[in-house]
């Protein structure tokens, strides 16, 4: 049993992590930046370590502060949380270093996902199905117009240190490569100081469906089924649902076969996500591997009731997992509630919250950090809360989410709640008829 972990992270992930901590009997550290000083993990954690400037690169990922404060707090443990330095291999080797134990996988696990030519080249080895495309790195804009004729138009282009929609282009025809191919280089470089791009086929009509798995340090694995999370602006989440409801059981069976395979080819130890794109045919294709816990984990412990973050910290203490594989038995919606305008293009609203109402009743969950009063910070990722509705069936949690949402009261800052009301009342959202591509055409009324 660990005595005492530093959570190297803020907001709500860092309070969802003091919680479970608490309820296993272990001692906490929060670390904060001079913005956080008020934010409620600081307030919750048993110790607090103030680690430097509002900047993320004075205070979340300044390695040493962190190093640091795990130190003078005696901490054995650090949990990363996501985000910052969740899937920094460096870190985690530096903890291992230092005889702090790194609660997630190894350096050597994180980079052989980290980078995604080489994890593709992984999961063809493995027999994870891929999308089709070139087996490197494009080195000139000729060679993008030769592969992209052999491949199929549309392509799409990518960082191979890429995340979150930086370094990816759409190109539907040789004209349109030299632009695309020469901004998306340009867009890595600044985002990840790796211009490095590869091409795959465009996969038409996707739905972005993602297994959670947990691996222990046995070489078990078991997956704990699907998330749907389709509906996105601009390659960010910002509905998430378990389970989907494009999944067919057979189809289930196949990925949560083929995320098995994915995480088993690097030995993965920890909990972690295996990200696949589906086709209007549900044929599937590997996309990605999250090694760290995800933001929508709620989802997946509200349709199983299972403790993702518990799960991660007895793994990381060295207990084996139960090797079953999880089927859903309710049905779960989370919904994003993020400090930006859905009629303003989702422009970001930092600012103070002066009137907070939380939403509860049967069925609701949230998962925040702030307060009335409390000051939004424009340093770090815009949300405010996680609200997830579970029940028996989907049709039930869109009610009870819209429910919830209509109670949900925050004012003194834009928030995405109108945008979400819309959403549970539009009707081909409600009949499941919808892609990673619905909010392109999606109207604020």
């Amino acid at each position: 049993m660990f005595k005492k972990i530093l959570i190297a992270n803020r907001g709500e992930i860092a309070l969802r992590v003091i919680r479970t901590c608490r309820e296993m009997g272990i001692k906490t550290v929060a670390v904060y930046s001079t913005a956080d000083k008020d934010s409620l993990h600081v307030k919750f954690a048993d110790e607090a370590v103030c680690i430097g400037k509002p900047q993320s690169s004075d205070s979340y990922l300044n390695i040493p502060h962190i190093m640091a404060a795990a130190e003078i707090t005696n901490a054995d443990a650090i949990h990363p949380g996501y985000g910052f330095l969740a899937e920094n291999a460096k870190f985690s080797q530096i903890c291992a270093d230092h005889g702090i134990k790194f609660i997630g996988p190894t350096a050597s696990m994180i980079n052989s996902m980290g980078d995604k030519i080489t994890a593709k080249e992984t999961m063809i080895k493995a027999g994870v199905p891929v999308v089709p495309g070139g087996e490197g790195l494009l080195g000139s804009i000729e060679e993008a117009i030769t592969l992209a004729k052999e491949v199929g138009y549309p392509v799409i282009l990518k960082a191979t240190a890429g995340g979150g929609g930086k370094g990816m282009r759409v190109v539907w025809n040789d004209t349109e490569m030299e632009k695309a191919y020469t901004t998306a280089k340009t867009e890595a470089a600044a985002s990840f100081k790796n211009d490095g791009i590869y091409m795959e086929k465009f996969v038409e009509e996707p739905r972005h469906i993602e297994i959670q798995v947990a691996g222990d340090q046995y070489g078990n694995i078991c997956h704990l089924s699907e998330r749907d999370c389709s509906i996105q602006r601009r390659h960010q989440k910002l509905v998430e649902e378990s389970p989907s409801p494009f999944m067919t059981p057979e189809l289930r069976e196949r990925m949560g076969e083929a995320a098995i395979k994915a995480a088993s080819a690097i030995n993965y130890e920890s909990v972690g996500t295996i990200e696949f794109l589906v086709d209007k045919h549900r044929n599937f294709y590997f996309m990605e591997m999250n090694t760290r816990i995800q933001v929508e984990h709620c989802v997946t412990e509200e349709v199983i009731n299972f403790d993702l973050i518990k799960e991660q910290i007895k793994i990381a203490m060295g207990e084996k997992i139960s090797g079953i594989n999880y089927l859903p038995q309710m049905h779960a919606i989370e919904c994003r509630i993020n400090a930006e305008d859905p009629y303003n293009d989702f422009r970001p609203s930092p600012g103070k919250i002066t009137v907070l109402n939380t939403p509860g009743g049967h069925g609701v969950r949230v998962d925040s950090h702030v307060y009335a009063g409390y000051v939004i910070p424009p340093y770090y990722d815009s949300m405010i809360a996680k609200l997830i509705a579970v029940a028996r069936t989907r049709e039930e949690a869109i009610d009870t989410m819209y429910r919830a949402l209509s109670e949900y009261i925050i004012e003194g800052v834009k928030t995405t709640i109108p945008f979400h009301l819309q959403l549970m009342k539009n009707e081909d959202f409600r009949k499941g008829n919808f892609t990673t591509k619905f909010l392109e055409t999606f109207t604020m009324v």
